[in-house]
């Protein structure tokens, strides 16, 4: 067994600028950003979950390789016939990393400080995506390894939710230690401990030798924010790093026919789309919105920018999720002379609006040569552009309070875990960012509210589908996003590194990932 110490060293020593070449049973990994925090209830991010999954587990997980359910914490579950109640018996033994048990009472912690504004922790929020356990009336410890949650109402997302990572399970006593400052100091029960965040370097995770589903063959894991891929792809070239996520398209070719590296290429539920400030300016009308969707050439974009890494879409749902996709909704074709008869129509005066355009996001797909794509797109139908650049972490703190008195659009990517999520999250009246929602175009229909409510309280999967088919149908009517597209998630890896897998959660799952 190779000795921990030296490994230690060589992590914790390892620069922020390029490697001549990265040590054995060290994985690092060129990231688009700088996580936002470790606190997995603090955050929304992409580039934040693929860190928090292996520090962290929640009570199921998906399945490897698909979206559907598995086990974790808790090695069973039993749900009540009315799909009001669910019982979750947890494994023996599983500690956190600070060597504090993992019982039901900190699964009960973890929730209440979410949910409950009176919990003495919920102040080191805040907690956007408590939404997704919403429906939760009670947690109730009923013995040492048993804990029920009681739903307000069946709410079939339930278990879903709990699979994603703010369902992961932090420690209670390293929260009460670190009170607003636990996002520095994370401790869960994953494959990897947290060991050192430098800012703007790196995060380091050293391997958890008692992870209770087998210690991870590497001995560390370094997250490294390179946000110009450019620059990530010179980094995977010159050795500096083992894993390169978001590859640039016109990369990918190359590097499949180069035995050096190995491209991994997954589908999954991704949307790459366009806010909308429907509350004020001319997006406020609907028609103006249909015109910015003909307006733009979204297969030039996929074809020309993304060079067919992606599909272009028609609205909120994602082909992944074939059961509640509708494929008789279809993109809006390009169509420059529709668009500037719904502007007419509209009485648009041509007035100019701004575009708010990250630096590099979570999926956001070439998001500044899109932009400015877009831009062109736009202007050659009478709307003058005008675009502003942020760093991502920037640009998150100034899209999801919403776009009121700031901006027309922006572009935003979501990866999902189920269709509920990402219109309820970002469409639904009640996810307005004064609630605490994503819905930062402030967009409002009561017939998509009850199209939304309905489908997430039924637990027959066949009336859920036909809901979300008129979901989707309403949402492409209406368009309170430009639907831009889907990605096929990519990355690269180095030939050395072995039994790699993307998911089609877009998490990146290192548990059971080797480097000799």
């Amino acid at each position: 067994m190779r000795k921990l110490l030296p490994i230690l060293l060589v992590t914790l020593l390892l620069p922020a600028i390029v490697f001549a070449r990265t040590p054995p049973d060290v994985l690092v990994v060129g990231q688009i950003a700088e996580p936002k925090s470790l606190d997995p209830h603090a955050v929304t991010a992409l580039n934040d979950f693929r860190i928090l999954v292996n520090l962290y587990d929640g009570l199921v997980r998906y399945r490897e390789g698909t979206l559907e359910i598995a086990p974790a914490l808790a090695e069973r579950w039993e749900i009540s016939p009315d799909g009001t109640r669910y019982r979750f018996f947890l494994r023996q033994g599983v500690r956190f990393h600070d060597g504090t048990p993992l019982n039901a009472v900190a699964v009960k912690f973890n929730f209440e400080r979410m949910l409950d504004e009176a919990h003495p922790y919920h102040d080191t929020g805040p907690f956007p995506l408590a939404f997704f356990f919403s429906a939760v009336e009670e947690v109730r410890v009923i013995d040492p390894l048993t804990v029920e949650f009681q739903l307000e109402q069946p709410y079939a997302p339930f278990l879903s939710n709990l699979a994603y990572p703010t369902g992961l399970m932090v420690s209670p006593a390293a929260v009460r230690k670190h009170g607003k400052a636990y996002g520095r100091h994370p401790a869960g029960t994953g494959a990897f401990r947290f060991a050192e965040w430098q800012a703007n370097a790196k995060v380091v995770l050293l391997r958890n030798p008692d992870y209770w589903d087998g210690a991870p063959p590497l001995e560390a894991v370094i997250f490294r924010p390179v946000s110009d891929p450019n620059t990530r792809m010179a980094e995977l070239l010159s050795g500096g790093i083992d894993l390169m996520l978001e590859v640039p398209p016109d990369s990918l070719q190359p590097l499949r026919e180069d035995s050096a590296y190995r491209v991994h290429e997954q589908a999954g539920p991704h949307l790459w789309y366009l806010i909308l400030n429907t509350r004020e300016g001319p997006f406020s009308d609907s028609r103006v919105r249909q015109a910015a969707n003909y307006a733009i050439n979204k297969r030039g974009l996929v074809e020309n920018i993304l060079q067919g890494s992606a599909e272009v879409a028609a609205g909120p749902i994602a082909p992944a999720f074939a059961w509640a996709h509708n494929p008789e909704v279809t993109p809006y074709p390009y169509d420059p002379e529709q668009a500037r008869a719904l502007l007419r129509e509209a009485g648009y005066d041509g007035s100019p609006v701004t575009l708010y355009v990250t630096e590099g996001g979570s999926g956001m797909l070439d998001p500044v040569i899109m932009g400015t794509a877009i831009q062109a797109d736009l202007q050659a139908v009478g709307m003058p552009v005008k675009i502003e650049t942020y760093e991502w972490n920037t640009y998150l703190g100034r899209v999801n309070p919403g776009l009121a008195g700031k901006a027309d659009m922006a572009e935003m990517a979501w990866m999902t875990n189920d269709p509920d999520t990402l219109p309820f999250l970002t469409l639904h009246s009640q996810a307005l960012p004064s609630e605490g929602g994503f819905n930062s175009g402030y967009y409002s229909n009561p017939q998509l509210d009850a199209l939304l409510d309905r489908a997430r309280r039924s637990t027959d999967s066949g009336e859920r589908a036909e809901l979300y088919h008129q979901v989707q149908a309403l949402v492409h009517q209406e368009a309170p996003w430009v639907f831009v597209a889907h990605w096929k998630q990519n990355a690269v890896t180095a030939a050395r590194v072995q039994g790699f897998r993307l998911q089609p959660s877009f998490f990146l799952m290192l548990q059971r990932v080797s480097k000799p």
